[in-house]
């Protein structure tokens, strides 16, 4: 077996990447270097992690702030581009990593690493994600995936492992949901929801109201758009960071956002994953607006092409390359447009966008009317319609 100097492992300070650093200086007999992402989770889960690091074995623990990052420059492209995953998932874990990755190799390069390690299982897309990126940052860097190598398999033998090593861990056996959050959105996945016959128990939402426990009376917010960005709400000024933190808030009281998908997975599996994404729900729905104003037929055409595109490929792990570069010059060219106001109303888990203008509007009342005008010719449409339908009207002249 190989043996490195030192690895910087992606460590969150839960039941895996404690186990991990010792089971890392055990296996590979290096040094250990703790990396934790803050891509906006909330200060709970980052409480102690330095400490909970250092504790397990750990060198040195680095805590990079990557919130204003994740939120600029992946959540808003991403935006632009209309990418949601199977008709439902707004992607909160898989814009994630690329920005992750990204820093991990930074540290990485920093404390002149080896290796790098994470602590993605066998079955999931996370692995493939993270592997991805590391491959077109840092090739020359060994990858460590423990779950693909150690003999362990459940959180008894995880726990037992630590405990044999007096390594301090807060996790139990209680434990019944997997969960990732960042400013994005929280998924949950485990428990009753293995089973895709059960409803999601109210411990499944930890972020968002019920419909039914939403307040009785509709909000009403508008939101400011640049080139296909929101830069304001109700006229105040906000970072995109800023933004998706007082929507989350929000669209969380308005029970905005839900969501409970059966999704298929880059590995060939079907998972069952329930989301929640306040925020992002309420951006989706004001970008959208705005492209119904302002796109032409065959231009809304190609950007949903774009997106799905787009959808597949932060899905997959394929952000840094070409392909990402293409698609996304593609729409923020496209978005270049999206300028104005839209007014959203909010109530019961619904977001609907009630008005809508802009500068670069493609609507005209002029001639939309269905009362008198003095711009729309319709004997014209006649000369359309028979040009239009001219391929059908051939192959009927043929049949006869």
């Amino acid at each position: 077996m190989a043996k490195f100097k030192k690895v910087v492992l992606a460590y969150s300070g839960g039941l895996d990447t404690s186990a991990i650093i010792p089971w890392l200086k055990e296996t590979y007999g290096c040094e250990v270097v703790a990396f934790c992402a803050d891509v906006g989770q909330g200060e709970e889960d980052l409480k102690g992690v330095e400490e909970k690091a250092l504790a397990s074995g750990a060198s040195e623990c680095y805590v990079v702030d990557l919130k204003d990052e994740f939120a600029a420059e992946y959540i808003y492209p991403t935006l632009k581009t209309g990418a949601v995953y199977e008709g439902t998932y707004l992607l909160g874990t898989s814009m994630a990593r690329p920005v992750i990755a990204k820093a991990q190799v930074a540290v990485a390069r920093k404390v002149g690493a080896d290796a790098l390690c994470h602590g993605c299982t066998g079955k999931g897309n996370d692995q493939i994600r993270f592997e991805g990126c590391f491959a077109a940052l840092a090739p020359d860097l060994e990858v460590i995936a423990p779950w693909r190598e150690w003999t362990m398999r459940s959180r008894e033998e995880l726990l037992a492992y630590l405990a044999e090593r007096n390594i301090p861990c807060s996790a139990s056996l209680t434990k019944i949901y997997s969960r990732d959050a960042n400013v994005w959105h929280i998924s949950t996945e485990g428990g009753e929801l293995e089973n895709p016959w059960n409803e999601p128990s109210d411990q499944v939402w930890t972020w968002t109201n019920s419909p039914e426990q939403a307040p009785d009376e509709a909000q009403k917010i508008t939101l400011s758009l640049e080139k296909g960005e929101v830069v304001a709400i109700d006229g105040v000024k906000y970072s995109p960071y800023e933004t998706i933190t007082h929507l989350n808030e929000i669209g969380a009281k308005h029970g905005i956002g839900r969501v409970d998908i059966v999704e298929n997975r880059l590995v060939g599996m079907k998972s069952r994953g329930c989301y929640e994404t306040p925020g992002g729900t309420i951006l989706e729905a004001a970008m959208r607006a705005m492209e119904e104003l302002v796109y032409d037929k065959r231009t809304r055409e190609w950007r949903e092409t774009v997106g799905q595109q787009f959808a597949h490929l932060v899905y997959d792990g394929r952000w840094f390359t070409p392909l990402k570069d293409s698609l996304l010059a593609a729409a923020t060219a496209l978005a270049d447009d999206l300028t104005g106001d839209i007014v959203l109303k909010l109530y019961k888990g619904q977001v609907t966008a009630i008005q809508k203008k802009s500068p670069n509007s493609l609507y005209s009342e002029a001639f939309a009317t269905f009362g008198e005008d003095d711009v729309y010719n319709q004997k014209h449409a006649e000369g359309f319609i028979r040009l239009y339908s001219l391929s059908s009207r051939i192959k009927a002249l043929n049949k006869k």
